[in-house]
């Protein structure tokens, strides 16, 4: 049975005061770091770390104790506390305005760029509790260096998107080779790789097999579920999602854009290198006209189907013979599939 979100964000009241203690910080400060933590890390749909809780419990083939339930939210939240540490930076650099339904926690009144700070502090809390709760655990270093190499590859991935999308760039110059760059460092290790090898080592199944079968299956995953975001972000209702999409006017290197560019007329393409990028509601509605006269919703349907085959595919090879069961990328596929947010 399914991880309960109530009963993951209990342990995160536990968690929580580990590390505002940790520090004997000064009163105001231990209070301004729970709200930053409570802020930027609860009130999502936590996917991420509700996977490790869920994908633990595939592995052993039984409901988890008391103890295991824990110490996999444990994980769980770690994976967590990295998604709010990026995305609290990634707010910044996108001058996004909302996030979760609530405003950008830089945009919270006397916050500022002290957010960076926060963000920092943030990350930190993963360390903190890795320590605290995993010494003993005899994955102890491996998942250290999990965390620290997915870290790396996520922010490389972050540093690509940003600098792919100046203000004067020529869209022109967007390719798929970079874009597919971008996705899976950003996208794909912190949201599936993570997470599972988590569980593997947490279970002692971190084979090189499996291990190797995980990331491959993630990078493909992660694929399908930035596209999504992308898709998401110029078609879906802000308050479904939870956020204003940006992604036209950041002038970012998307699917779509680069969809766009594959099928625009000599005509459109004008229209399209004229709107894209400029930070007006008029040039936004604009590109999102053009999207819908080419036929884009129906394009991403088409690739969503040739997606999930090709991973429904992969699922299907999965050898369970070093203990990795095709289930734990069922149980992500049934998650993600055709999700509104």
């Amino acid at each position: 049975m399914p991880a309960r979100l109530e009963e993951f964000e209990d342990v995160f009241n536990k968690l929580a005061e580990d590390v505002v203690q940790e520090c004997a910080l000064p009163c105001r400060t231990l209070e301004w770091f729970r709200k930053s933590l409570y802020h930027n890390t609860v009130g999502g749909k936590c996917n991420r770390g509700l996977s490790v809780v869920d994908t633990v419990s595939i592995l052993l083939d039984r409901p988890l104790t008391s103890t295991e339930f824990f110490e996999t939210a444990t994980l769980g939240w770690m994976v967590e506390l990295f998604q709010a540490f990026m995305l609290v930076t990634d707010d910044i650099m996108d001058a996004s305005k909302t996030r979760r339904g609530k405003p950008c926690w830089y945009l919270v009144k006397d916050v500022g760029m002290i957010a960076i700070n926060d963000a920092v502090m943030i990350e930190s809390c993963i360390y903190i509790l890795l320590k605290k709760h995993f010494r003993q655990h005899l994955a102890y270093l491996s998942m250290m260096e999990l965390f620290h190499e997915v870290s790396y590859k996520t922010e490389v991935g972050q540093s690509c998107d940003l600098i792919s999308a100046p203000p004067d760039v020529n869209i022109e110059t967007f390719t798929w080779e970079q874009y597919f760059f971008i996705v899976i460092h950003k996208t794909a290790y912190y949201t599936f790789d993570l997470p599972i090898a988590l569980a593997l080592m947490y279970t002692q199944r971190a084979t090189a097999h499996n291990l190797q079968v995980v990331r491959d299956l993630s990078l493909v995953m992660g694929e399908y579920f930035q596209v999504q975001d992308d898709f998401l972000d110029a078609y879906a209702d802000p308050n479904v999602l939870g956020k204003i999409g940006m992604d036209i006017i950041d002038k970012k290197c998307s699917w779509l854009v680069l969809q766009a560019m594959d099928r625009c007329t000599p005509d459109q393409m004008t229209i399209l290198k004229e709107n894209y990028g400029v930070n007006d509601p008029k040039c936004e509605a604009t590109v999102k006209a053009l999207y819908r006269q080419i036929g884009l919703e129906k394009a991403f349907s088409e690739y969503e189907e040739t997606k999930v085959e090709q991973l429904e595919r992969m699922i299907g090879e999965i050898d369970p013979a070093e203990g990795l069961r095709k289930e734990v990328f069922a149980a992500y596929l049934r998650k993600i599939y055709k999700r509104s947010k």
